[in-house]
């Protein structure tokens, strides 16, 4: 069955100074009923996992490199996250994607190495609005997680989340129909290739401007596990208050 995850992906903001919002978020959830995970610029991952230690906020990066280690300067290993405290990892973030060029291959080739380290990687994936437009959601979305996705994963070691290009930062928000069709088609995508043990363990987190108004409609979609929050993940009580419908959800 899959686990319920409040995931935080603060992109590139944040220094020292961020993570009393942290210490203010543990103050007022000390032992939340669902998972949770900050995912911090590189530059605080080291910081954050040695100030919540073993409590209940797990700490990741935003990617890593598909190799271990080499001339590849700028880039973090799937290696140096776990030694940093890390255990999950952000792979294929559509701001990637655009970005900096990934393709499905590059992700699955960063899927295979952070798994391989023993880190949890969080998959994204998720349609333009033109491609919305166009009508080929269902099937972007599913070249994506065939392509993005290596052979062999566990529902352990895998989250995917379906983030809409269009929905991120905007403050528009699909409907919940054509949240629960994504959310719908990937959960069936995944246990028809992995099998019902795994394909039913992922976690599928919904991400595009998630704040604490909509959050408990979201999470009331059946196969939406959780959600990957940007921007209101960086204040304690808005990510607080979207921990809190996740886990009355």
């Amino acid at each position: 069955m899959a686990q319920k995850l409040a995931a935080g992906n603060w992109k590139m903001n944040g220094t020292e100074a961020s993570l009393a919002e942290v210490d203010a978020m543990l103050e007022a959830h000390p032992a939340p009923g669902c998972n949770v995970l900050i995912c911090p610029p590189a530059t605080l991952l080291d910081r954050l996992s040695k100030r919540v230690g073993s409590g209940p906020i797990a700490t990741g990066a935003q990617d890593c490199h598909m190799n271990a280690s080499g001339a590849h300067t700028g880039d973090i290993s799937a290696e140096m996250i776990k030694d940093a405290g890390g255990t999950y990892v952000i792979l294929g973030h559509s701001e990637r994607r655009t970005d900096h060029g990934e393709t499905n291959e590059t992700v699955n080739a960063k899927t295979a190495a952070a798994t391989g380290a023993g880190l949890v990687a969080v998959v994204c994936v998720g349609e333009t609005l033109e491609q919305r437009d166009a009508g080929e959601t269902l099937d972007l979305v599913g070249a994506q997680l065939a392509g993005s996705i290596p052979d062999g994963i566990t529902g352990e070691s895998l989250v995917v989340a379906y983030e809409p290009v269009w929905a991120i930062g905007t403050g528009r928000v699909p409907t919940i129909e054509q949240i629960a069709e994504v959310h719908d088609f990937m959960r069936a995508k995944l246990t028809a290739r992995f099998g019902a043990d795994v394909g039913g363990a992922v976690s599928l987190l919904y991400g595009g401007s998630v704040k604490p108004s909509n959050a408990a409609e979201i999470f009331g979609v059946a196969n939406v596990d959780g959600a990957l929050v940007g921007g209101a993940s960086l204040k304690a009580a808005d990510f607080g208050a979207i921990i809190d419908a996740l886990q009355n959800a």
